[in-house]
């Protein structure tokens, strides 16, 4: 089902496709709602121990409650999400985890798979030369390896992400030291090389299934917003309304998308 605001989707058909670039989210926004994130399929290999487990959720059960806080300041508020994510990559390397376990994830459909009918809608985007920007919090070489292995890691994708470094085959950081969490993925922080190639696009069609991720973009150019809302539908359906020009309720496929959005097709 797809609740949308008419003059704004009118507006988004009108609008020539060498004009428009495409900002999305990834976890849950190209892959499906009950789909495990990029990190948490990291837990699914067998090889991972319970230490190494135990240890993730005490990071998350300390940090979380701070990521939820609004009475703390964005400037603190973004200190602690640095420094969670810091301590993630820390306890990677502490428990000496591996590529091989790194790319389990992207390999097994049971722990990862796309939203229906995303990869007709990856292939659709490059055949029109339509610049995707993936802006995630998650790990960048599940998220490639995934594409990858689905033939979906079109030249006109770019990732911005977690990259992980390995040496001798074990995590020793991330790569440049960028880390992206909830609160600084925004294209803002998009590398100089990205930005190069929607410098003369001024139109925006924004993927989320949060509300947190309207905050992807921060632009005098034109955003259409579409949100995914796939649980507790009643409770958050308001706010989605609020934030997002289009909202796609309870798993809706890309091919729905695609026959709303004609551009797309």
């Amino acid at each position: 089902m797809i609740l949308a605001n008419e003059k704004k989707l009118d507006s988004l058909n009108s609008i020539s496709i060498n004009d428009l670039y495409i900002l999305t989210d990834f976890d849950g926004t190209i892959t499906k709602d009950n789909s495990d994130s990029s990190w948490a399929t990291i837990f699914k290999n067998p090889k991972v121990t319970k230490e190494f487990i135990d240890e993730c959720l005490k990071l998350f059960n300390y940090y979380h409650k701070f990521e939820i806080d609004e009475s703390i300041t964005l400037e603190k508020k973004i200190s602690l999400m640095n420094e969670w994510y810091r301590k993630n990559i820390e306890t990677l390397a502490k428990f000496e985890i591996t590529e091989e376990i790194i790319n389990y994830a992207a390999n097994n459909e049971s722990v990862m798979s796309f939203r229906n009918g995303a990869i007709e809608f990856l292939k659709a985007m490059h055949d029109k030369n339509i610049p995707i920007i993936i802006i995630s919090a998650g790990v960048g070489n599940i998220i490639e390896q995934f594409l990858i292995r689905y033939n979906c890691n079109y030249p006109n994708i770019y990732i911005c992400s977690n990259f992980l470094e390995y040496e001798n085959g074990i995590i020793k950081g991330v790569r440049n030291n960028n880390l992206t969490h909830p609160l600084n993925k925004n294209e803002v922080y998009l590398p100089q090389n990205i930005k190069s190639k929607i410098t003369d696009r001024n139109n925006i069609l924004l993927l989320g299934n949060s509300v947190l991720d309207i905050n992807m973009v921060n632009t005098s150019k034109n955003v259409y917003k579409l949100g995914f809302l796939d649980e507790k539908i009643e409770e958050r359906l308001d706010p989605f309304k609020e934030n997002f020009d289009i909202v796609c309720i309870n798993n809706t496929s890309y091919d729905e998308i695609r026959s709303k959005i004609k551009i797309l097709n």
